[in-house]
């Protein structure tokens, strides 16, 4: 019987192999990327049953990519495996397309349990994690309706955040560079920001990119 297939997205080389030399000898681990793009390429080309991602991928962070890998492969099982213990993030990931949902500080047995978990259509969620949901909810459970970023409006701030030049995000994009500029102004005129710092500090709010 042939062994599941997983793919790995992450940012750090160490960390990424790893995950792969642990799951190695149970799993058929095809591939290892190290940005959000390279693993929506290598997604739609192997097509795996699992993808083990991190959240602060560079290019395009975990959590669009996980939005576009739903609608790309919806079969597969999206596990994000990061140091983020953000409720919000985890609720966020979980309602809109991971089955799991697990820290990097986790035990290798926990990383196996996950994946057998949703390889048999069960959810999975990381103990403290799964303990801060519930009491959030219990605290609020309402949903919140603030403004939002649109999709290419958070690829835009995510790139020009990373010190990318509004030319070199057009070609990541690959729109043109009058596109790049109408979607940086227009985030900045909606939620008031003056200059590239507030553009770097509204990402790093936004968890698109990490704080230095």
């Amino acid at each position: 019987m042939d062994r599941p297939r997983i793919l790995i997205a992450d940012d750090h080389a160490l960390v990424a192999e790893a995950f792969k030399a642990l799951l190695e000898p149970e799993y058929d681990v095809i591939k290892v990327v190290t940005d959000g793009r390279s693993l929506l390429i290598a997604a739609r080309e192997l097509r795996p049953e699992v993808i083990l991602l991190d959240l602060s991928l560079p290019l395009l962070n975990g959590m669009d990519a996980g939005l576009e890998l739903r609608k790309l492969l919806p079969k597969t099982k999206l596990i994000v495996l990061t140091m983020n213990e953000d409720v919000d993030v985890a609720s966020k990931a979980l309602h809109q397309w991971a089955s799991g949902y697990l820290l990097k500080k986790s035990a290798g047995v926990e990383l196996k349990k996950s994946i057998s978990e949703v390889l048999h259509g069960h959810s999975y969620v990381t103990p403290s994690i799964a303990q801060k949901l519930m009491d959030e909810f219990i605290r609020d459970p309402r949903p919140d309706h603030g403004k939002e970023l649109t999709p290419r409006q958070r690829q835009v701030l995510q790139l020009l955040a990373e010190g990318r030049s509004m030319k070199e995000a057009a070609a990541v994009l690959d729109i043109a560079v009058r596109t790049i500029a109408f979607h940086k102004y227009r985030i900045m005129e909606d939620f008031g920001l003056k200059t590239n710092a507030d553009i770097v500090r509204f990402a790093i709010r936004e968890r698109l990119i990490l704080e230095p």
